[in-house]
């Protein structure tokens, strides 16, 4: 039997627990794997596995594989632990070791939430996923419901952004392993917060890329690097890898469900694309489970039939990052006008995206140079599925100094931006630290131990932003630990001046959000926006309440469509009469009509 032509996955898990060890590496001629002192020969099974076991081995155990007669023993490709960093040997877990304490959680569905996003290595100063466990009350007293982890998949070095991960099921070691992505999670459950996890399923990173050694996992290129084989020979088992690696994060650690990085990357030709597919499993699963698990796609496409249920031909996703929003949003708050925010400087861009959510819905992109886009059919598609946002690691860390929003802007028209989010029928994310107005920066950073990768990086990032006008010793050098100390969050900011009263804005209108069923409202062909003087006045209509926005520095006198009866919320001192309305510069206000 041609075993190319029956792909097959290993008899048992293949991965130490019970001391059997398993492998696939279609091309290689001889497979060892090292373990106990020793080197044990495998035999090659159907579909290019490679299968031994080996007594007294089992939980605990470090492993690695040699393949032919190469000297270099490899971790695992499929492996769930790296104690020794990604160069290193795998260590066999076994996940039915760990005793749970989360079994009263029922979990969070996505509608209705509101999602944190954070980074380990800079939401402390510890950078560890024990030491974030102190301030999850901090989340839950804030009013989030879903915290979304960025990457914790292993990467090279001890600090980094996470998404040049390099084994896709093993936990970072510094941020504390296993162990520790389980106890936060626990925690997490314990204080009402369900768990997200970034996955990163579009490339590898470029250190200590050891899989396509292997077999056959990438094919082709996308923008950072080796696309993954998605439909050429073989690629059935690099499909069911990388589902396995997504599946095996809600099931063995009790997340709730993933942000998928990236989608449009996903490079593939099939009839059923990969991302219905692990729609598919993830919804068995979560039927199993007997609670709801999420999927977000991060995608550029602006095409609506990524959060289309798989019934209707949509991809199934739950949501997905909507960065039109967010860079309608910017460029009304900031008046950057320059890149991609260009086409987003027109004063209809923000009521029409607040309405419509994509900007670019087949109509021409500059930056692109093309048209871009299809239309969202707002009588059918809720707003839940669209996430809404003033900033994410990737608007901040893209920026040369990566310099947030609150340096350049009012803590006035910070809340109004929070207000125009919060107050939306999207799903609101908020990213770490902005809830008070961080000014702690947060640029790109790494920890590279290969010098001439890291100075391939540094050189690289610099040209990048000479391109668009930095100088060089602008650009923070993402090599130095400064770099990544720089962006550690300073909690102490939290209870002084302006940034205590953005917090209680924060905190005040998700209070709102919850209290009001109106605001949470996803129909979208119920929500109308009404602008004035020139974009800079916004009414946001949620059924019988009024959201009032002046992003204007200069008070203004907006025309309600009926006189106000209660004022629920506010950050200045507004005038009314009748049915008008006096809104102070830089401010909202939500009424009652």
């Amino acid at each position: 039997m041609n075993d190319q032509l029956e792909p097959s996955k290993p008899s048992s898990d293949g991965l130490g627990v019970h001391g059997d060890f398993a492998v696939w590496a279609p091309r290689a001629h001889t497979v060892r794997v090292r373990t106990g002192g020793a080197d044990h020969p495998m035999e090659r099974g159907t579909g290019g596995w490679w299968h031994t076991r080996v007594p007294g081995a089992g939980h605990g155990s470090d492993y690695a594989y040699l393949l032919d007669d190469g000297p270099e023993p490899l971790p695992d490709p499929r492996s769930r632990h790296q104690p020794h960093g990604v160069h290193g040997p795998s260590r066999v877990l076994d996940h039915g070791t760990h005793g749970w304490s989360d079994g009263h959680w029922t979990g969070r569905p996505l509608p209705g939430g509101v999602v944190y996003e954070l980074h380990v290595g800079t939401f402390t100063a510890e950078g560890t996923l024990t030491s974030a466990i102190g301030h999850l009350s901090e989340l839950a007293e804030l009013g989030a419901t879903h915290v979304q982890l960025m990457p914790l998949n292993a990467f090279d070095g001890t600090h980094g952004w996470g998404y040049d991960g390099v084994l896709w099921s093993a936990v970072h070691e510094p941020y504390g392993g296993p162990d520790a992505l389980k106890a936060f999670v626990d925690a997490a459950h314990a204080h009402g917060l369900a768990v997200l996890l970034d996955a990163v399923l579009n490339h590898l990173g470029p250190s200590g890329a050891h899989l396509p050694r292997f077999g056959p996992y990438f094919f082709g290129e996308n923008d950072w690097g080796p696309s993954l084989n998605l439909d050429g020979p073989d690629s059935d088992h690099v499909r069911r890898y990388a589902l396995d690696c997504a599946l095996g994060w809600l099931d063995h650690y009790h997340l709730d469900g993933l942000r998928l990085d990236a989608v449009h990357a996903l490079r593939e030709n099939r009839a059923t694309p990969l991302l219905q597919e692990l729609s598919a499993e993830v919804e068995v699963l979560a039927t199993h489970l007997n609670r709801p698990l999420t999927l977000i796609a991060e995608s550029d496409r602006n095409d609506p039939a990524t959060v289309l249920p798989r019934e209707a031909g949509g991809l199934g996703m739950d949501a997905q990052w909507s960065d039109d929003l967010h860079h309608a949003l910017h460029t009304a708050l900031t008046g950057e006008n320059h890149g991609y925010y260009a086409d987003f400087a027109d004063p209809g861009a923000l009521p029409t995206t607040l309405t419509r959510v994509f900007w670019h819905a087949g109509t021409y992109s500059s930056f692109r140079g093309r048209t871009h886009g299809a239309p969202v059919d707002t009588a059918r598609v809720p707003g839940h599925r669209f996430l809404a946002y003033l900033s994410t690691h990737d608007q901040i860390g893209n920026r040369a100094r990566g310099d947030r929003m609150a340096e350049h802007v009012s803590a006035g028209r910070l809340e109004v931006g929070a207000a125009l989010v919060l107050c939306s029928p999207y799903t609101p994310m908020i990213f770490m630290g902005e809830e008070w107005a961080a000014r702690t920066p947060w640029p790109f950073f790494a920890s590279f131990s290969d010098p001439d990768l890291a100075e391939g990086v540094r050189q690289g990032r610099r040209r990048e932003f000479a391109a668009l006008g930095w100088r060089a010793e602008d650009v923070p050098d993402p090599l130095d630990p400064a770099t990544r100390d720089s962006a550690v969050l300073d909690r102490s900011e939290r209870d002084s001046g302006e940034h205590a009263l953005v917090l209680e804005t924060y905190r005040s209108l998700i209070a709102l959000r919850r209290a009001e069923p109106e605001l949470s409202d996803p129909r979208l062909d119920r929500f109308r926006v009404r602008a004035a003087h020139a974009g800079r006045t916004l009414v946001l209509e949620r059924g019988r309440l009024r959201v009032l926005c002046n992003l204007g520095e200069g008070p203004a006198e907006i025309e309600l469509d009926a006189a106000p009866v209660e004022l629920l919320a506010a950050n200045g001192q507004p005038r009314i009469s009748g049915t008008r309305f006096g809104v102070p510069g830089e401010s909202f206000a939500v009424v009652r009509v």
